[in-house]
């Protein structure tokens, strides 16, 4: 009896876990069934290539902007190389302000069918550091630096060893193109121009990279604030504020300023020397920069009035009223001289007044 009663119980059990199956697998057909049930449960899962549409009462899966590890990924490149081939050009990106970069599905198919991909991409955005430069050159690593140091070839990027040195970056295609156009400086005695250059301690290869760096930020957006704040970005917080007199102008230009550079650094320590490296530190580069600064601005300005609390900046541009007190600023109301005009943009004729 005890035992045609545990029979009966395990064939029970098995008829539950039949019904169970059963059900997970008619559960499985309705979502098959179900139109844009998968691509629903594909984003659930962490995709974001994929968004459903409806069209017409039907649900229909499209492809949208893909995130900048995604598209590094079926670009076959590593972050880095990625991160420059924006930088570049080479890779057409959406920036939202404050945001990561998203590259479109159209771009990255593009991309993928052009001949010989991925090497050429790759080819590209190819890089060598000073040992590598000069054996690609068959130069020595003294003489490449020296080469670099005077402004023959600029650095494209940089990143900071474990000792927190700068390790500047060279595009090969570049390096390679230089060979070619000026074979007379890798070999025999160096120029009498170059030894002086470098006996005065010169060093231009900070300053290169920061103004290909700005010319490429500059290329990449229309927005006239945002255009000032790439070149605000070079100027140091009393510089800026010598430029700037309005706090919330220079609080908008914070705001909308570009991201410091490639391969940010984690520990505190790195963060400021790299803080360090992207601002201008020569004299006539810091008056380049006041002036360009100052240019943007006023063109900004005009554009629309940078946000302050309580007040509604408009659409429209700067009143004639507004853009004449731009030109008698720091002047006593008199209309200045061009010369004094300039000194007064660029924040150094409040300078001098307050030195006197």
């Amino acid at each position: 009896m005890t035992v045609t009663e545990d029979t009966r119980t395990r064939t029970a059990g098995m008829r539950t876990r039949t019904t169970g199956a059963r059900t997970r697998t008619a559960d499985a057909r309705t979502r098959r069934a179900i139109p844009g049930a998968r691509a629903s449960g594909a984003r659930a899962a962490g995709s974001d290539s994929r968004t459903t549409v409806t069209a017409g009462g039907v649900a229909v899966a499209a492809e949208g902007p893909v995130s900048a590890g995604r598209a590094a990924q079926e670009l076959a490149l590593k972050r880095g190389e990625f991160d420059l081939a924006v930088h570049l050009g080479l890779i057409s990106a959406e920036e939202p302000p404050g945001g990561r970069p998203r590259i479109r599905r159209e771009e990255i198919d593009r991309l993928r069918a052009t001949e010989g991909f991925p090497e050429t991409l790759r080819a590209k955005v190819r890089t060598a550091g000073t040992a590598q430069g000069a054996e690609l050159l068959g130069i020595s690593p003294g003489r490449f630096t020296g080469l670099a140091r005077i402004g023959c070839v600029s650095p494209v990027a940089f990143y900071l060893n474990r000792y927190r040195a700068v390790v500047w970056l060279y595009l090969v295609d570049e390096l390679v193109a230089f060979a070619a156009r000026e074979p007379e400086l890798l070999t025999g005695r160096s120029p009498a121009g170059m030894r002086a250059m470098l006996e005065a301690g010169s060093d231009r290869r900070a300053r290169n990279w920061r103004s290909r760096r700005t010319d490429r930020l500059l290329s990449r957006t229309e927005d006239p604030w945002v255009r000032a704040a790439v070149q605000a970005s070079a100027l140091d917080p009393v510089q800026l504020a010598e430029v700037v007199d309005d706090p919330y102008e220079r609080a908008y230009l914070a705001r909308m300023r570009p991201d410091p550079a490639f391969g940010r650094p984690g520990s505190i320590s790195g963060r400021e020397a790299m803080g360090q490296l992207m601002l201008a530190d020569d004299p006539d580069e810091i008056l380049w920069c006041r002036v360009n600064l100052g240019a943007a601005l006023d063109r900004a300005r005009e554009a629309r009035p940078a946000p302050h609390p309580g007040r509604d900046p408009g659409p429209g541009p700067a009143t004639e009223r507004s853009r004449a007190a731009v030109l008698t600023a720091g002047s006593g109301g008199a209309r200045p001289s061009a010369g004094r005009w300039l000194l007064n943009r660029i924040g150094l004729g409040r300078r001098r007044s307050r030195d006197r």
